[in-house]
């Protein structure tokens, strides 16, 4: 005799509404910088590298613990990690505000990295054994992945007024109250659980994790950018020996920190990989048109803001569409479709021009975010509805290390191929102006400098510097786009082909049971 699991109540609800509170603060805090990095180089004067380390290195902490912390919490229980995280939290925002050097900012992000990764994974794992009836629980993680999706668009919007009204320390002071919000309510609606069956772990396994992702993060950063070729290739073979030890010590062990097993499961497989690429995508579009609308068109962070409004408002209504389309059409079809909208909006960056209207670039952003939530939405459905509640933890550290991981390649590869093309142009326009060595180098370095570099030259030479480096940067935007509207489509093809078959109403996790075994 079958029993249908029990509903949610009111309380459990209002547990949700506190849970997307933290992670909507998290997923902000991804992209919360890009519209502040003209002032915070105008008062700390960052190099390029160093800029683009503020805003990864939040990340890449962040995915580098989340598997690690999501085991704390199962074993210790994923409420207290979260109330634990949310304290580490508002004292590295607290830091981030006092930071008066480059290096301090980037410590700052660091730590905030760590609270970030302690709290996210009892976020999602917490969703899963709160609501056990599979049609409330798709609405739940319909709303945890709006959250998610609305976090990395209005990061650079909050952002943007924040600093545009106050300054780009407040965008880390906001932080603090809604923690305090947390640690008063979550005591109080979130029910405590942990997977009692887990044992001691593995910091083996924690530490090469950790270096398997640092390493080879890093190494995309540096040989996308251009920089220390030699390095980088170290960098990309001690990431991706540590990534093959940490696999196979996980496959010895009798509770692993990672069930790599679960990647034998088609429908995880193919949900995890779409999942990152999501990401991927919708990070990597923002972070090259917001700089558009800034340094190209010349707005200021609140009037970049507000272009940027459509794409949250397609992020947050494209999770809960999603939602009510599967109940229609397989999910493989609709998150193909989105996918395919997505890349629509990567190709619009062919049209783009210096003097575009900034209609385009929040068409474009508005298309990639509709597109990207909805593959969002649905892959952290059939993520987690792919394992038993005992095993929430782990399957939510590996969507959110994919998202995670998402966001700083995002940055990283996307951002690198705008740098590394930008950079190129740049130095072969600035050779034929006869400009001095160092100023020639600053302005191939970044648009920022290359801004800073045209005032100070002035006159016909400093004018000349500028519309190289507009048209340069556009160009480097055009070329991102096409890499990125390309990546889209083999991503719906990938989603056809590995979630082919998978119904909304189908049991998942008794067919994760049963692949397991066999």
């Amino acid at each position: 005799m079958s029993h249908s699991p029990p509903k949610a109540t009111a309380k459990t609800w209002m547990g949700l509404a506190v849970l997307v509170l933290p992670l909507l603060l998290i997923t902000i805090d991804g992209t919360v910088l890009i519209l502040g990095l003209p002032a915070i180089s105008a008062e700390l004067s960052p190099t390029g590298i160093q800029q683009l380390w503020m805003i990864d290195i939040y990340s890449l902490v962040l995915a580098s613990l989340l598997v690690a912390m999501s085991t704390l919490g199962d074993r210790f229980g994923r409420r207290r990690n979260l109330l634990i995280g949310a304290v580490i939290f508002a004292m590295a925002s607290a830091l981030g505000a006092l930071a008066t050097a480059p290096w301090m900012l980037i410590g700052a992000r660091a730590l905030l990295g760590v609270g970030g990764a302690i709290m996210m994974p009892s976020t999602l794992s917490l969703v899963r054994n709160m609501f056990l009836d599979r049609q409330q629980r798709r609405y739940a993680m319909a709303a945890w992945a709006a959250m998610a999706s609305v976090g990395a668009a209005v990061g650079p919007i909050v952002g943007g007024w924040v600093i545009e009204t106050f300054s780009w320390q407040a965008a880390f002071l906001m932080n603090i109250p809604v923690m305090l919000v947390l640690l008063v309510l979550g005591p109080i609606l979130l029910p405590e659980s942990r997977n009692p069956d887990l044992h001691r772990i593995d910091l083996a396994s924690v530490a090469l994790s950790f270096v398997g992702m640092i390493g080879t993060v890093y190494a995309i950063k540096t040989l996308t950018g251009d920089k220390d070729t030699a390095l980088g290739i170290t960098a990309l073979v001690v990431g991706l020996v540590a990534i093959g030890l940490f696999i196979r010590r996980q496959l010895t062990l009798p509770t692993p920190l990672l069930e790599v097993r679960l990647f034998k499961v088609r429908y995880f497989r193919g949900a995890v990989i779409a999942d990152l690429l999501s990401v991927f995508a919708m990070v990597g579009a923002l972070v090259a048109l917001v700089q558009h609308l800034q340094l190209v068109l010349g707005l200021n962070p609140l009037e970049a803001s507000v272009w940027l409004i459509p794409q949250a408002v397609f992020a947050a209504t494209a999770a809960f569409a999603a939602a009510v389309l599967v109940k229609r059409f397989l999910p493989a079809y609709v998150m193909a479709s989105g996918l395919v909208i997505a890349a629509v909006g990567f190709s619009l960056t062919i049209f783009l021009t210096p003097t575009s209207s900034p209609v385009l670039i929040a068409t474009a952003l508005a298309l990639v975010a509709l597109g990207a939530g909805v593959g969002l939405a649905l892959s952290n459905d059939i993520i987690m509805s792919s394992v038993k509640p005992d095993r929430a933890g782990q399957a939510a550290a590996t969507s959110e290390t994919a998202y995670e991981l998402g966001t700083t390649l995002g940055t990283a590869v996307l951002g690198g191929v705008l740098v590394a093309w930008y950079t190129r142009v740049v130095t072969a326009g600035t050779a034929a102006l006869d400009l001095p060595a160092d100023l020639a180098e600053r302005a191939s370095s970044t648009m920022a400098e290359a801004l800073l570099v045209s005032a100070e030259v002035g006159g016909s030479t400093g004018a000349s510097v500028l519309e190289t480096a507009e048209n340069a940067f556009t160009d480097a935007i055009t070329v991102t786009g096409i890499a990125g509207a390309a990546l889209m489509v083999l991503t719906a093809i990938w989603t056809l082909v590995t979630l082919r078959g998978a119904a909304a109403n189908t049991d998942l996790a008794a067919e994760h049971e049963h692949e397991l075994v066999h």
